[in-house]
C-alpha cells in the first residue's frame, strides 16, 4: 500500500496523459476551460498540461490525506510537493513541458542531496534509520548502502533528462512510470541479493 501511495501522483499523471491523448479534442476543451486565461489550449498541448494539473492536485491530496489521518508528513513528501508545485506550476503558467520533464530529475537529485547531506554533515545515515530494525548490518555496509542510493538517484536523474531530450513526449511519459518503477525494482532486487549473500557469509562464520 505504501508503494501505491507514493506512486499515486505518477500513476494519475500517466492515466490523465494517456486519456487526453486518446481524446485530444475533448482534452483541448477541458484544458482551455481550466487554463484559458492565456488563450485556448491546442490538442497537442492539452495532454501534458492536464496531466501536470492532475499530478499537482494528487500530490496535494497525498499531503492532505496524511494530515487528516493525524500523521506526520514525511520530509520527502514535502519536498515532492514543493517541486511539483514549482515545476508543474511553471509548465502550466508558461505552457512549456520542459519544466515538468525536469521535475523527476530535480526530485531524484534532491533525494540524493538529502541522503548525502544527512550522512556527511548531520552524521545520520537515513537508510540505516529506515532499515536497521529489519537488518543487523555493520557500519561499513550501511555506508555503502547509503552511497549506493545516492548514486542511484543521481543516475536516475540523468536517465530522465536523456529520455526527455532525446525521445518523444509520449516515450518520456511511459519512461516516467514504467522505466522509473522498473529500474527501481531492479536496483532493490540487486541490493537484496547482495545483502543476502553478505548475511549468509556472516552466518557461516
Amino acid at each position: 500500500m505504501k508503494v501505491l501511495f507514493d506512486l499515486f501522483p505518477v500513476i494519475l499523471f500517466f492515466l490523465a496523459y494517456t486519456g487526453a491523448k486518446h481524446a485530444p479534442e475533448t482534452a483541448s476543451a477541458v484544458a482551455s476551460s481550466l487554463l484559458g486565461a492565456a488563450g485556448a489550449v491546442g490538442p497537442e498541448q492539452a495532454p501534458i498540461l492536464l496531466a501536470t494539473a492532475v499530478a499537482i492536485v494528487a500530490t496535494f491530496g497525498q499531503v492532505g490525506w496524511v494530515l487528516l489521518r493525524g500523521r506526520k508528513v514525511d520530509n520527502m513528501l514535502w519536498i515532492s510537493l514543493a517541486i511539483i508545485v514549482v515545476m508543474g506550476g511553471a509548465t502550466l503558467l508558461l505552457r512549456d513541458p520542459i519544466f515538468i520533464k525536469w521535475k523527476p530529475t530535480v526530485l531524484y537529485w534532491a533525494f540524493a542531496v538529502v541522503l548525502l547531506f544527512a550522512d556527511r554533515v548531520l552524521k545520520r545515515n537515513l537508510i540505516r534509520s529506515m532499515m536497521q530494525d529489519q537488518l543487523p548490518l555493520p557500519e561499513a555496509i550501511w555506508n555503502r548502502l547509503n552511497l549506493s542510493w545516492v548514486i542511484f538517484f543521481v543516475a536516475m536523474g540523468v536517465a530522465n533528462l536523456y529520455v526527455a531530450y532525446h525521445y518523444s513526449e509520449s516515450a518520456w511519459v511511459n519512461f516516467k512510470l514504467f522505466g522509473g518503477i522498473g529500474l527501481m525494482v531492479v536496483f532493490v532486487v540487486v541490493q537484496g541479493l547482495m545483502l543476502s549473500r553478505f548475511l549468509e557469509s556472516e552466518q557461516r562464520k
